[in-house]
């Protein structure tokens, strides 16, 4: 389903919901029934959240320069405690 946008002269712009490709030139406003003309806008493209649109970019920029890593970064190493059953093993 697409959004499509129409104009009433009267009560202003509404929105409709129909199958793509589908649309008529005019529609019949929803408040006051009078007749209201399509209108072509910009899709909402700029709905897409900053952390989705950074991660896009960054995928979109590795397939053409990827990162190369040549040594594993260094860290600090985290030291686990033994695991309490291994305590009760028998020792050799």
């Amino acid at each position: 389903m697409a959004t499509y946008e129409y104009r009433c002269i009267r009560c202003g712009t509404f929105d409709v919901k129909l199958p793509i490709g589908t649309a008529p030139k005019s529609s019949g406003c929803p408040l006051c029934g009078g007749a209201a003309r399509r209108v072509y806008s910009a899709p909402s493209l700029a709905r897409t959240p900053h952390a989705v649109a950074a991660a896009h970019a960054r995928e979109e920029q590795s397939r053409e320069a990827p990162e190369v890593v040549s040594e594993v970064p260094p860290g600090r190493r985290v030291r686990r405690p033994p695991h309490p059953a291994l305590s009760k093993l028998p020792r050799p």
